[in-house]
């Protein structure tokens, strides 16, 4: 069954400023839906001229049913976690301490002190994040 909305002025108002302003290209196609939805299109065209599924459509409307357009404004990118994450404390007091000479080094002493193996690049990385400083030659 179609999902039956009612737009108030302000809601459409707010609903064409975000489609053009929003900064998350997601945001603003999640806006057009619903401008769409206020000019009562059918669902299989909306979908059709925005370039998503009726499912994804459906997604939209349920999120907006929950809570409005601040609920089709939120983000939730998924970002893993680094193993290293929880060891953070003692490897920045360990290299604070002993400086490491190269990307090699900090690589060796990472696992040792962890137990967690990590490529040249993302221990770079995972102590240029932390702020920590090699002194490569």
């Amino acid at each position: 069954m179609t999902k039956q909305f009612e737009f108030s002025p302000e809601i459409v108002k707010e609903v064409n400023y975000q489609r053009y302003n929003h900064l998350v290209p997601l945001v603003q196609r999640r806006m057009d839906a619903i401008r769409f939805k206020a000019h009562g299109m059918l669902h299989k065209e909306i979908a059709e001229i925005i370039g998503i599924t009726e499912n994804t459509l459906r997604d939209y409307f349920e999120l907006y049913e929950q809570g409005g357009l601040e609920k089709l404004k939120e983000i939730h990118y998924f970002q893993p976690e680094s193993e290293l994450k929880e060891h953070i404390v003692s490897l920045e007091a360990h290299f604070r301490e002993h400086p490491p000479t190269t990307i090699k080094q900090a690589q060796h002493e990472v696992e040792v002190i962890t137990g967690v193996k990590r490529s040249e690049t993302q221990v770079r990385e995972f102590l240029k994040k932390n702020l920590i400083s090699v002194a490569e030659k």
